[in-house]
């Protein structure tokens, strides 16, 4: 391996086979049937449409816009968590739970 050639871990590869996978569970009969039962209405899978072919398209980018595209993506892909300040923390917390201190 050569000094030039990226390292194995840096660079991602991308597999459809996931998206494929979700898309054709979408149209089995256990989703449709758990959809209609939950929400009423038979699932259309197009949000899996869309992610399929999201994917198809980033598989015809070359590998250095590739890395690119997915770094961007990583950045504006909102985090699971909120952070705060140590006050913010605190004043949200006795927002929500300052009546428990009430029951003493």
């Amino acid at each position: 391996m050569s000094a030039e050639e990226e390292s194995p871990a840096s660079r991602r590869r991308v597999s459809c086979s996931k998206c494929f996978d979700a898309l054709w569970f979408c149209y089995s009969p256990v989703h449709q049937m758990q959809q209609y039962y939950r929400v009423g209405v038979l699932d259309n899978c197009y949000g899996k449409w869309s992610a399929l072919w999201d994917c198809l398209y980033l598989k015809t980018k070359p590998s250095s816009e590739l890395q690119e595209i997915l770094e961007a993506r990583e950045k504006d892909e909102s985090h699971i968590w909120t952070f705060r300040t140590r006050e913010e923390a605190q004043s949200n917390w006795q927002k929500k739970f300052g009546h428990l201190d009430d029951m003493d």
